[in-house]
């Protein structure tokens, strides 16, 4: 009996010793489930979890149940969420050099893009976060952004002339339909279908899955490719939370991070063949601007490159990038 009460009470300072340093995480991604980068954030939260031995426990919140990717932002700067998935352009409001991935019509393909952000670019812009009380841990892809309407599509820089145009609290989306001469709304966005059924704002701009996934189609019917942004997401970390972590553990969430994105991409490419095919047979009008009207976009926007002029080696190296 003794012997009994003496195992009994070895598992019970077992179970006690795992409790004290078991942590469970929370992830915020504004994605609805089964979303690539939803899918994602649960592959490298099972990664890390199982190379933990379930020490660290990520549970994933998507659809925005944590909040709008921007209100989330601060909430992991102080702690009190330690991951989140979120797009790169509202990063720019915190960390200035992040706007570099924003600018309009920057990489010209994706092979170009990810060599630039697997590169020593694109890994110390994640490294930077850290004067901000972030970790960058990596990249996800997001394809390439561009324009859909209630009524009318674009093709030229004067078809957006007047309009009300949904953007990303961005400075260089905001800069960006300025430079169009349209208006530029920044919204959250589980908001976007609402305000585009009601006419509160003329169109948006985004890529196909989203476009697809979050029903836009149905109430901005006119999507047209000029393909201005290929913004990437990225998933950030509170950087105590990274701090408390040992030098293996934080092996374990570099390799989870590079599977995850990895993973993701290959999600991403499968959706978006998918969710065109689906686009297709629900009657939306697609348009291709030609070379002829891209130019002129691009020559509608040369501004927005010259108050990053500060950043012009860089950029000049990533189109250099081939």
């Amino acid at each position: 009996m003794n012997k009994f009460r003496f195992f009994i009470v070895l598992a019970i300072v077992g179970l006690m010793a795992f409790s004290v340093f078991a942590v469970t995480w929370r992830m915020a991604d504004d994605q609805p489930a089964g979303y690539p980068t939803v899918v994602a954030d649960q592959f490298f939260a099972n990664i890390v979890n199982q190379m933990t031995n379930g020490k660290i426990n990520i549970i994933v919140y998507y659809g925005s149940q944590l909040g709008s990717e921007e209100s989330i932002v601060q909430q992991v700067m102080s702690g009190a969420i330690q991951l989140e998935r979120l797009n790169a352009a509202p990063m720019g409001s915190y960390a200035p050099e992040m706007n570099i991935l924003s600018l309009p019509y920057l990489f010209s393909n994706s092979d170009q893009e990810w060599k630039v952000l697997y590169g020593p670019i694109g890994q110390k812009l994640l490294t930077d976060l850290q004067s901000i009380g972030l970790m960058g841990l990596t990249y996800y892809d997001s394809g390439e952004r561009s324009f859909f309407t209630r009524k009318t599509p674009i093709l030229t820089p004067s078809d957006v002339k007047g309009l009300k145009i949904r953007v990303q609290q961005s400075p260089v989306f905001i800069d960006l339909i300025k430079d169009l001469n349209g208006a530029p709304v920044p919204m959250a966005y589980g908001d976007v279908y609402t305000a585009l059924q009601t006419g509160v704002i003329d169109g948006a701009e985004n890529n196909i899955p989203s476009y697809y996934t979050m029903n836009f189609y149905q109430v901005a019917p006119y999507f047209s490719f000029d393909a201005h942004s290929r913004v990437p997401e990225v998933v950030i970390m509170n950087l105590s939370a990274w701090k408390s972590l040992t030098p293996e553990e934080q092996e374990i969430f570099r390799t989870a991070a590079i599977a995850a994105s990895l993973y993701e991409r290959q999600l991403w490419d499968e959706l978006t063949k998918q969710d065109m095919a689906l686009l297709e047979k629900a009657g939306v009008h697609f348009s291709y601007p030609t070379q002829e009207d891209i130019t002129l976009f691009q020559q509608a926007v040369a501004p927005i490159y010259q108050q990053y002029n500060q950043y012009k080696s860089i950029i000049d190296e990533i189109r250099a990038t081939k």
